[in-house]
């Protein structure tokens, strides 16, 4: 009676069981896989949603790619990161996962092929899944910083089948969980690929306004030279800490006449959901300008928090901390001493910390742990130390 695209499994896994036992106990979580901005205690003006309150957002006018001030607003912020994208090529989406359902739409057909890295976000496997297309993985490698296997990503291209085309290739800069953004070097070779073996680039840059460590990630299509046809993606919800507030956008570069070509297709499916509201579209511009006071205190925090984490593990030589380039995540390798599943969900019920596994971001290996670098300072300090503390115990006990 259903449909296959939606993946139905055999229950909840051993830590959401774990953590419904803990919370219908009524015993405390120390959360470090927080991900929610507006649940992390940063201070939003009651006065930022007002534009949403805005008279022009009783007159409903749908334009399949948003309206002409939002698109514009969108396109100056492409231009503050360095990378400017004219307002004619900027498509609206409700979100960055409807973004990413609109180009599955208009590249796949059911059953083709798009490549994305590893490790990386699960959602996208889901949203694959749900256009009826399949995912692949090519490697995001660790020397010591994260580069991507070009060399892999060249041969899965080259030895493509008939029944199955590899119509796009997804870089996600920074990376979730990694960290890692794309070098220009990389940047430039993959385009290159995709250029030659016809296939789109998906660039998803939702966490490019958080560096780290003094560094700004450039947009990728700043380093690509316009040789591929290119998918920037970005959103509110990461952009200035926004995530209910629903508003995603998709910029389109390249070659001319594929640009042309995309938008022209781009526009019938947008046209078929309409999905952005109104409100939010002429509320864009201040929405943008007046949500960098969040995102500068998002900027903060994680930066702070990079730095305790990376003090509290240096006197644990146990442990070490990849380390990131942008985001607000931070991934630990951690002693194999136990699965990455039992080593988390001991940390839950001894210690009472949540973290999350590496394994639910497709890690080569074990072991790794994910935290967020959002919480509360004084929480963020004494989950890490729980989780330091529960490995010195395990290296006296061996």
């Amino acid at each position: 009676m259903y449909s296959s695209r939606l993946r139905h499994g055999a229950g909840r896994n051993r830590l959401a069981a774990a953590l419904d036992r803990r919370r219908a106990a009524g015993l405390p979580i120390l959360d470090l896989t927080l991900s929610n901005p507006t649940s992390a205690g940063f201070a939003y003006s009651p006065k930022l949603l007002k534009p949403l309150a805005d008279v022009r957002g009783l007159r409903y006018e749908p334009q399949p790619f948003g309206l002409p001030s939002a698109r514009q607003a969108v396109s100056d912020d492409f231009s503050r990161r360095g990378a400017p994208i004219p307002p004619e090529r900027i498509v609206l989406t409700s979100s960055t996962s409807e973004a990413y359902s609109f180009l599955f739409k208009l590249l796949c057909d059911p059953g083709d092929t798009v490549l994305a890295p590893q490790p990386s976000y699960p959602l996208i496997e889901h949203l694959a899944g749900l256009d009826a297309v399949t995912l692949e993985s090519y490697s995001l490698e660790f020397h010591g910083t994260w580069s991507i296997d070009v060399d892999g990503l060249h041969e899965r291209l080259a030895r493509a089948s008939g029944r199955s085309q590899v119509r796009a290739i997804i870089l996600i800069s920074p990376n979730n969980p990694t960290g890692s953004v794309v070098k220009p070097e990389e940047a430039r070779s993959v385009s290159s690929l995709a250029r030659d073996h016809d296939v789109a680039l998906i660039v998803d840059e939702v966490f490019a306004d958080y560096p780290l460590d003094g560094r700004s990630p450039a947009s990728v299509s700043v380093h690509t030279g316009g040789t591929a046809l290119t998918f920037t993606l970005g959103g509110l919800s990461k952009t200035v800490g926004l995530p209910q507030v629903k508003l995603g956008w998709i910029g389109v570069t390249g070659p001319a006449m594929l640009v042309s070509e995309a938008m022209e297709r781009l526009e019938t499916i947008a046209d078929t959901y309409l999905s952005v509201a109104t409100p939010v579209q002429a509320a864009a511009c201040e929405l943008l300008a007046e949500g960098a006071a969040v995102r500068s205190q998002i900027q903060a925090r994680i930066a702070a928090n990079l730095d305790r984490l990376r003090t509290a593990a240096a006197a644990n030589p146990a442990c070490s901390v990849l380390p990131p380039d942008a985001g607000w995540y931070a991934v630990v390798q951690v002693p194999n001493l136990k699965s990455e599943e039992a080593i988390v969900l001991d940390l839950l019920d001894g210690s009472g910390v949540l973290v999350h596994p590496g394994y639910f971001f497709d890690f080569a290996r074990e072991s790794f742990l994910i935290t967020s670098l959002l919480p509360d300072p004084a929480a963020f300090a004494e989950g890490v130390a729980r989780v330091l503390r529960h490995f010195d115990c395990s290296a006296s006990r061996s």
